[in-house]
């Protein structure tokens, strides 16, 4: 397994650790998320995997992750795309945020993309993504009203950007 990207407070990278030190020390550090949106505006939400040590079965972004070391915020969000959902599609930078989990102490710099889905095939990494489906904007906003088992990521992105 790759080391992780930590970096200090101005999001400027300072060394990479495992992942065990990551969550240990708590050390600053990046991710990213991608939003796939279909022809009808729709973005395309993955289930975790029930075997997930963090947020188990919960509703996610299209696709996301740690940034490995040695890796731009763009390169992270590639891999993780073509990991977890077997796409390669040109992405767009959306936002860049400071995030702190809620109980976990964890200070993260997240960055979202975007990009367009043409219908291509999919092929779901059966470790990390149970399913995948398409959601409007507004039936997303209503499952996070409903307390339905969303990230925190996912729900942050959400009430601050739309």
């Amino acid at each position: 397994m790759k080391n992780i990207t930590i970096v200090n407070e101005k999001d400027e990278v300072v060394g990479a650790v495992t992942e065990k030190e990551l969550y240990e020390k708590k050390y600053p550090h990046r991710i990213v998320h991608v939003l796939l949106f279909n022809s009808k505006g729709e973005i395309m939400l993955q289930m975790r995997s029930q075997t997930k040590s963090y947020a188990p079965a919960h509703w996610v972004t299209s696709a996301g992750g740690r940034v490995d070391e040695g890796e731009t915020y763009e390169e992270a969000a590639y891999r993780e795309m073509r990991e977890e959902i077997g796409l390669t599609t040109e992405l767009k930078k959306l936002y860049q945020d400071y995030y702190e989990r809620k109980g976990s102490g964890l200070k993260i710099f997240m960055t979202i993309f975007s990009a367009q889905y043409q219908g291509e095939q999919l092929a779901l990494q059966e470790s990390e993504v149970e399913r995948v489906e398409f959601f409007g904007v507004e039936e997303i906003k209503k499952m996070i009203r409903n307390g339905e088992k969303i990230t925190d990521e996912l729900r942050f992105i959400f009430e601050k950007h739309f």
